[in-house]
């Protein structure tokens, strides 16, 4: 049979012929894990249902022992095409994927039935000595890889992307994380970027955000629910200071939701994370802009030079972070309670 031949009913027929090689206990177990007639069932249930009951370390051992028996009869069925599928996209992801996605692909390269049992897919690939498949573990889906793979190298990727990101506190690019994670990580041969995609894409408190973006799940900035957090949201997609009715318009556009424009700029000002730098354009103090009347920012300006600056000079450095014009920065330094002029157009903070 060819792989076109693959559908619903042949599957499971040929699943459960399998099944029948194998001890009474083995194929009871493995039919109701996989809900081959009837609903899935947990290892507890199963092993509550012995007399006198079993584990459910024990259940799954019974499980294991049966799936690794069938390795070779499924070779000699249409079900050999699941495994040699499962190889090839594995491959493509090298050599590590989860769970749910390696099915998915599947049922699309296969062009099987979207209500496919899921469960026998999975136990025809487990059962693959070319395939391990990994335990549930917190915060981390299941996974199909390489035997040779350890747990700690693939541990070691994400431990080590997490202290990045944790360090930078902001979303990074996906080809600078990767190059910096494989840098530290000591290893025979350079980590293919590829590889450690593949292992962050496993982990729940990793998110991938936009088509080149990674961080961390729990940040706000990836999951805004406060009118604060979708304006910095926004803004930081921009990079650049916005106006106020600009940032309401896109929370509207991008964020499907209707605000207000006076909401939003109330929200901008008494929020200390937004500074106003003229004609009502806002900033993000994290980028560096400080809070404050133009007049703050040149005294702030002339304090860090230390010797005093020409009117070129200090134009130049205000509308660094300042939208303002020349004149307003001119007549600022006419202020004699604070700033004095030395000689033409030299001025210093007043002593």
């Amino acid at each position: 049979m060819t792989t076109q031949t693959l559908n619903n009913k042949n599957i499971t027929t040929s699943f459960s012929d399998i099944l029948s090689s194998l001890s009474e206990k083995e194929k009871s177990v493995i039919e109701r894990r996989v809900g081959l007639y009837s609903e899935k069932e947990t290892l507890q249930n199963i092993g509550n249902s012995f007399s006198p009951s079993i584990t459910r370390e024990r259940v799954r051992q019974i499980e294991e022992s049966g799936i690794k028996k069938i390795w070779r009869i499924v070779k000699a069925t249409l079900l050999k095409d699941i495994q040699i599928t499962s190889k090839k996209y594995l491959e493509l992801h090298w050599w590590i994927i989860s769970k749910d996605k390696l099915i998915n692909i599947l049922i699309k390269d296969l062009k099987l039935e979207s209500n496919v049992n899921a469960g026998i897919l999975e136990v025809i690939i487990q059962s693959d000595f070319d395939i391990k498949k990994s335990k549930q573990k917190l915060n981390c889906k299941i996974y199909f890889s390489l035997p040779s793979l350890s747990k700690q190298s693939i541990e070691s990727v994400h431990k080590e992307a997490l202290k990045i990101l944790k360090k930078k506190k902001d979303v990074m690019d996906k080809a600078s994380l990767y190059e910096i994670v494989s840098n530290n990580i000591e290893s025979k041969d350079k980590l293919s970027l590829s590889y450690i995609d593949s292992i962050l894409d496993l982990y729940d408190d990793i998110v991938f955000w936009e088509e080149n973006l990674i961080g961390l799940t729990k940040w706000k900035i990836l999951n805004p629910k406060t009118l604060k957090d979708k304006s910095v949201y926004i803004m930081k997609k921009a990079k650049v200071p916005m106006h106020f009715v600009d940032i309401s318009n896109k929370i509207t556009d991008m964020l499907g939701e209707s605000v207000k424009v006076n909401t939003i700029h109330n929200e901008l000002i008494r929020n200390k994370e937004f500074v106003l730098i003229g004609r009502w354009i806002y900033a993000l103090k994290e980028w560096g802009f400080v809070p404050g009347t133009v007049l703050d920012v040149i005294v702030n300006i002339l304090q860090k030079k230390w010797e005093p600056m020409n009117t070129e000079e200090i134009t130049k450095e205000v509308l660094k972070t300042r939208n303002v014009k020349q004149t307003t920065i001119y007549m600022n330094l006419q202020n004699k309670d604070k700033i004095e002029r030395v000689w033409r157009n030299y001025y210093q903070v007043k002593k």
